[in-house]
């Protein structure tokens, strides 16, 4: 060490490093900034073109999620990208982009799916940054592998995953949930069954910390239109369905009048919920026809909301508890 410059590329038990990278204790000054560790005393900072990386066993053929704290240090755009070793598809790298904050303290957990190629991989994140100041680079807190079973559908549901039961490792004792970026290929999303449409993530939280309407997981549309989480299922051309869930509030202090639309092929439903901010949920429904094969079910918040914390943190409301179905006689009530 040199300071907080981490010298040895082995310094860190079971991490390489590569890189500007300084090993920060929680408390540390950064100018007129505190910086703030949210698990355990210390977390690594990674300057321009630096990078973490370890190697894990797993299991070959086996979908898992990474799960990983981060918060930015300055006020420029940030991102940070991650890999796996070995890998045959070209270019298959997550880019997450860190530079709006979740969170009320700063800290984000944000996760990323991947399909393991052999029994032993190594795991990289890195920070391509331009800037020349390395103490602008993002911070590294606690990291977490966990292997996500291929979804399958339930009885009674046309759907996978829709009562996102399944779903990146959420730490427990941090209180801000899981993001789930956008742009991520269906069969690689740590969100099995589901990808995230648009430009910006949505939140993985759990009951543990958050108001959920079923089971013990949900998901957040935290971006407005900006964030849509998505599915496409075999559907029969002609053919009635139900598509019913569950629209709340997370208890999180997200407050005011919010509305959910759901869209299933051409068809849209737009639930209205008022919330306090302190928990609840409605149950709402779209009857279809099917026009095609494929059916995309699509689900985003139609406004921007932010937490009445005073820190200005994005929030929105939730959703659960999702199920498709077919109507055998759609003229009965």
């Amino acid at each position: 060490m040199k300071g907080t410059k981490v010298i040895d590329p082995h310094a860190i038990p079971s991490w390489e490093i590569s890189g500007f990278v300084e090993y920060i204790t929680s408390g540390h000054k950064q100018g007129d900034m505190l910086l703030v560790v949210p698990e355990g005393a210390s977390a690594v900072r990674l300057g321009d073109e630096a990078s973490i990386k370890t190697k894990v066993k797993v299991r070959d053929g086996m979908f898992y999620s990474l799960s990983f704290s981060a918060a930015r240090t300055c006020a420029q755009e940030e991102k940070l990208n991650v890999s796996v070793v070995p890998n045959k598809e070209p270019k298959d790298w997550g880019v997450l982009p860190i530079q709006t904050v979740y969170s009320s303290d700063g800290w984000d957990c944000y996760s990323w799916g991947f399909l393991a190629q052999s029994n032993d991989i190594e795991i990289m994140i890195h920070n391509p940054g331009q800037k020349k100041d390395p103490a602008c680079g993002p911070l590294i807190d606690s990291i977490a592998l966990k292997a996500l079973p291929n979804p399958k559908r339930q009885r009674g549901n046309i759907l996978k995953n829709g009562n996102f039961e399944e779903g990146p490792y959420i730490f427990p004792n941090t209180s801000y949930g899981v993001l789930i970026p956008p742009n991520i290929e269906d069969d690689h999303s740590p969100l099995p069954g589901w990808m995230i449409e648009s430009l910006k993530a949505v939140k993985y939280l759990d009951s543990n910390h958050f108001a959920v309407p079923e089971g013990k997981r949900a998901v957040e549309l935290v971006a407005g239109r900006e964030s849509a989480l998505a599915q496409t299922v075999r559907t029969v051309p002609g053919k009635t369905y139900d598509l019913t869930f569950s629209v709340g509030d997370a208890k999180n202090s997200c407050e005011g009048s919010m509305t959910v639309e759901a869209s299933a092929g051409k068809d849209i439903l737009q639930v209205p919920y008022e919330s306090k901010g302190n928990g609840g949920f409605k149950r709402a429904k779209l009857r279809f026809k099917a026009i095609s094969p494929r059916t995309r079910v699509r689900f985003l918040s139609t406004f921007y909301h932010m937490k009445s914390d005073s820190s200005g943190s994005l929030c929105g409301p939730i959703v659960d508890d999702v199920r498709l179905v077919s109507i055998r006689y759609p003229g009965r009530v």
